[in-house]
């Protein structure tokens, strides 16, 4: 009995009442104007449907009163596109109007047939409510006073149901919304992904230069190895800081340029911080890095980062040769180090530094190959400057 009676409790039963009521009120006054021709307001929906803003207007009213609360109400609140978009606009005005009028019906004849119900059973029917016809009058009605009361609850939750998926159809995106969304919904997880691997690279970067060193510093006993080690991990803590700002600042700032995100015109940062960790870097960079678009030198940095990174990570202060060069249309990339026992595990599937050195490669269009190679461990990337 509860559950039955649960729809009278909920707001939403009213409030979608309401929404099919208010097509009636414009009806009610053309019918003191004109009543000889109640067709006139369908009429007048068709050109009204056509209006790109009327889609907008409707999407917001369904939206506030058909499904009030609800983070995901599968309608659409942009104007009409597309001709299919306004037709179907069209045919939502016509549709609510039409259980519009029998929802109002049903509230207005419904209750009027229960008050004849009550009068009838004490002893007479009114003239001015002839509702029950030539019916005699007696007790025997009371049994029916439910009946259309019963039909009148049917009749409001049935048409208040009715009415929400008729605008989930009718007033739902569209295929090219959907796709608009879905399209959205792609780049804000590519942004997340961006983010992430940002501060993956950065911090871990900084972190890992700063264990090397406090490691090494401590083994070594000499003070001027110490102050060295720290000054290293200074500076190390203070570009991770300038890198996390950075990314902060997209977060905060969504139209925010990624222009000032470093590139490999100052990858001698990179290679001096290895350095100071008592990394044997061999670098060789050739080509004019200055003319590597912003895009391509921003991925080419990061990919040099973390390629540095998991070395000093896994194999320690081993020598590491490193050619950065533009030739040919692409860019150059190869960092390469001795393989030692301290690498865990050579598969280039494991790890989420190299997976996203890879799939930095790939957006650009490049390739990325991670690895064992010839008794060295070897990351080359070749990155289309076009």
């Amino acid at each position: 009995m509860g559950r039955c009676l649960r729809p009278l409790l909920r707001g939403t039963t009213y409030t979608r009442l309401l929404h099919l009521w208010v097509p009636m009120l414009v009806v009610s006054v053309w019918m003191f104007i004109d009543p000889s021709r109640p067709w006139v307001p369908a009429l007048v929906l068709v050109p009204l449907g056509l209006l790109p803003g009327v889609r907008t207007g409707e999407g917001v009213q369904a939206r506030l009163l058909l499904l009030p609360g609800d983070s995901d109400p599968g309608l659409s609140v942009a104007p009409s596109a597309t001709w299919r978009d306004r037709l179907r606009t069209v045919l939502w005005l016509e549709a609510r109007m039409a259980l519009g009028a029998v929802a109002l019906f049903a509230c207005v004849w419904l209750p009027s047939l229960v008050y004849d119900l009550v009068v009838g059973a004490g002893g007479q029917v009114p003239d001015d409510l002839p509702l029950l016809g030539d019916a005699a009058p007696g007790w025997w009605l009371t049994l029916l006073i439910p009946v259309p009361l019963l039909v009148l609850y049917g009749v409001v939750v049935g048409l208040g149901e009715l009415v929400t998926a008729v605008a989930r159809g009718l007033l739902g995106p569209s295929a090219a919304e959907r796709l608009a969304a879905l399209e959205e919904r792609s780049q804000q997880l590519l942004e997340r992904n961006r983010i992430a691997r940002e501060l993956h690279d950065s911090i871990g970067h900084a972190l890992t230069v700063a264990v090397v060193q406090a490691g090494a510093a401590r083994a070594a006993g000499d003070p001027d190895f110490t102050d060295r080690a720290l000054a290293a991990i200074e500076d190390s803590g203070r570009s991770a800081l300038a890198d996390l700002e950075r990314v902060l600042g997209v977060l905060r700032e969504s139209g925010r340029p990624v222009s000032d995100r470093p590139t490999l015109t100052e990858a001698d940062r990179l290679l001096e911080s290895a350095r100071a960790s008592g990394a044997k870097v061999d670098a060789e960079l050739t080509g004019r890095l200055e003319t590597v678009p912003g895009p391509v030198s921003r991925e080419g940095y990061r990919i040099l980062q973390e390629a540095l990174t998991n070395v000093l990570r896994h194999a320690g202060v081993v020598p590491v040769r490193v050619r950065v060069g533009v030739a040919d249309d692409l860019l150059h990339l190869e960092v390469r180090n001795p393989l030692t026992t301290r690498i865990p595990d050579p598969d280039p599937g494991h790890g989420s530094g190299l997976r996203g050195i890879r799939e930095r490669a790939a957006l650009l269009g490049g390739r990325a190959v991670t690895g064992p190679d010839e008794g060295d461990w070897q990351v080359r990337a070749e990155l289309p400057l076009r």
